[in-house]
C-alpha cells in the first residue's frame, strides 16, 4: 500500500525521470560536466605555466599566513554531503545545482583566463586531494580569479531549501572565505567577487530549468 502525504524520494524520481523535460536537462548538465571535467587538467596545467600580476592585497599584508587546511576541507565536505542527501531526496534540487555548478566551472575558466594572477605571497597549498585530481600531475595555485571553494560553497545555499541547511551552508561560506585569506591560498577580490559570480550563474541557470521544474510542480505527488 502506497504511503499517504508527502512522497517519498523514490517517487519523486520517478516522477521526475517520466519527464520529457527533465530528462533531458538531466543528460545534458550531467555531459556538460563530464565533457568539461575531462578538459580540466589541460586548461589548469596551461594557466600554470603563465606569468600574471602579482597584486598588493592589503587584507593578506595584515594576516600572517597559517595552515587551515584541515577546517576548511571539513567545512566544505560537510556542506557537500549535505548537498548530496538533499540531491538524493529532491530532484528539483539536483538539476538546479547541476547546471548552476555547470556554469559556474565555465565562468571560472572564463574569469581565470582573462585575469592572470601571480600566486598571493605567502600561500601555503591547500591540500585538497579529490579537487587537485581535477588539475593534473602539477599542482596550481593560478586558478584565483575567483575562488572556487567559495564559489562552491555559497552555491550549496543558493540552491537548498531547508532553513537550517541554508544557515549552516552561508555560515560556512562565510568561514571558509575568511580562512583561505588566513591560508593565503586567494587574494581577497577573488574571495569578495566569488558570491556576485555565483549568484549571477545561480540566476542563469534557474532560467534554463525552469520549464522541467515547472513541469515537477504541476506534477501530482
Amino acid at each position: 500500500m502506497r504511503p499517504t502525504g508527502e512522497s517519498t524520494f523514490v517517487e519523486k524520481w520517478r516522477i521526475a525521470w517520466q519527464s520529457p523535460s527533465y530528462r533531458k536537462n538531466l543528460l545534458l548538465g550531467l555531459l556538460g560536466l563530464v565533457i568539461l571535467f575531462s578538459l580540466f587538467p589541460l586548461f589548469f596545467q596551461s594557466i600554470e605555466k603563465r606569468h600574471g600580476i602579482l597584486l598588493h592585497d592589503w587584507v593578506l599584508a595584515r594576516i600572517p599566513a597559517r595552515d587551515v587546511s584541515l577546517p576548511i576541507l571539513i567545512l566544505i565536505w560537510a556542506t557537500a554531503a549535505l548537498m548530496l542527501i538533499r540531491c538524493i531526496q529532491r530532484p528539483d534540487i539536483f538539476l538546479t545545482i547541476l547546471w548552476s555548478y555547470f556554469l559556474l566551472c565555465i565562468s571560472r575558466v572564463i574569469t581565470i583566463s582573462l585575469v592572470p594572477l601571480e600566486p598571493p605571497f605567502g600561500l601555503l597549498a591547500l591540500n585538497d586531494r579529490l579537487a587537485n585530481a581535477f588539475y593534473g600531475p602539477t599542482f596550481i595555485t593560478r586558478d584565483l580569479f575567483y575562488s572556487g571553494h567559495t564559489a562552491s560553497v555559497f552555491l550549496m545555499y543558493l540552491c537548498l531549501r531547508k532553513k537550517t541547511d541554508r544557515w549552516f551552508t552561508l555560515l560556512s561560506a562565510i568561514i571558509v572565505a575568511v580562512l583561505l585569506l588566513v591560508q593565503h591560498v586567494h587574494y581577497t577580490v577573488d574571495v569578495i567577487a566569488a558570491p556576485f559570480f555565483t549568484y549571477a550563474m545561480y540566476l542563469i541557470a534557474l532560467r534554463i530549468v525552469r520549464q522541467p521544474l515547472g513541469n515537477l510542480n504541476a506534477s501530482p505527488n
